[in-house]
């Protein structure tokens, strides 16, 4: 979120953390990070100059996405910020209308501003073989989803390729994006087909389901100032094939200064050799484009709302459409 919400003060963030985690605030400051609608972070500082990272998460709230990181953490691996428990021994807390989790607050670049080290990307690779070869506990197992190749977002995009079709916008954002997609409606309509014809083929034929993060680009990889790599930001994780994950690696991701050959090359070397299904890679790389599409034009076209956050959501809403971009390597994988 680009611009701060207006529906919580700094006073109701900072009595929270004082009632739900002993802390005494002397300094909120939001930070405009990311580009999803619905989280909002700061950086706290409280007594003895200590800072904190502060996420508040609006709507539906799921606990694995705090239980799975401080157990994979208390297993003892390394690149994860397990969340802070509260008072009351939870790992989170409530400030409707959001969910609060609390985090130490490490200050370094994502993999969108900074390239990865060789021995970063092998370090990246090896730590998410440890999650995908975790076993867990049975009660933290079954808080974890199952893929299900649900058509949702397929349907969600259909219906706002429909509606460009015959809707006018005033709204330049709006306008924008209701034209671009008009323009490329044949390219996401063979979106669409390729991804129901590998659903199909992957619910025919299940393939053996790993513990995934779900959300592995450049963005979600936080490099500290002494070099340290850290896997950030657990807020869906599923059970899936390990393609899940593995799609984002030469994916055309977002990661600088490497080719999607490199990224591949580098990453391996810590994750180790492993048989890619060329169908369940091919799914999921369709399957992410289209979300992002679909989630894209709801926000524009379906709401004003995001302020600032609107003209970037349409920049990375055309980018799928690059040349060389995250649509040409879902084709590529179609042919591994």
């Amino acid at each position: 979120m680009l611009e701060r919400p207006d529906d919580i003060s700094d006073e109701r963030i900072s009595d929270c953390l004082r009632a739900e985690y002993g802390l005494s605030v002397e300094e909120l400051t939001f930070l405009p990070l990311g580009a999803d609608f619905n989280t909002a972070v700061f950086r706290a500082v409280a007594q003895a100059d200590t800072p904190y990272f502060v996420k508040l998460r609006r709507g539906n709230f799921r606990e694995i996405t705090v239980t799975l990181p401080k157990y994979l953490s208390d297993q003892g691996v390394a690149e994860i910020i397990p969340p802070l428990t509260a008072r009351a021994g939870k790992l989170c807390a409530d400030l409707d209308p959001f969910t609060l989790i609390l985090y130490p607050f490490i200050e370094g670049c994502d993999g969108y501003e900074v390239a990865l080290s060789p021995a970063q990307w092998a370090t990246f690779g090896s730590a998410l073989k440890r999650l995908h070869i975790v076993a867990l506990p049975p009660a933290l197992a079954a808080q974890l989803p199952r893929e299900s190749y649900s058509p949702r977002w397929r349907e969600s995009l259909m219906r706002s390729l429909d509606l460009v079709e015959g809707e006018v916008w005033t709204e330049p954002v709006a306008a924008e994006t209701a034209t671009f997609m008009r323009a490329h409606r044949d390219e996401a309509l063979d979106l669409i087909a390729r991804a129901e014809r590998y659903a199909g083929e992957l619910q025919a034929h299940p393939r053996p389901s790993v513990v995934c993060h779900a959300d592995t680009h450049a963005a979600n990889l936080l490099i500290d100032g002494d070099g340290r790599l850290y896997i950030i930001d657990w807020d869906d994780p599923i059970w899936a094939p390990k393609e899940r994950d593995l799609m984002f690696i030469g994916g055309v991701q977002g990661f600088t200064g490497t080719t999607p050959e490199e990224e591949e090359r580098l990453f391996y070397r810590g994750y180790g050799p492993t048989q890619i299904d060329p169908v369940a890679l091919a799914y999921y790389r369709y399957a992410r484009i289209i979300e992002d599409l679909a989630i894209y034009c709801e926000q524009l076209l379906l709401t004003d709302e995001g302020g600032a956050d609107r003209p970037q959501s349409l920049r990375y809403l055309m980018m799928n459409f690059d040349s060389g971009g995250t649509i040409d390597m879902a084709r590529r994988a179609e042919g591994m």
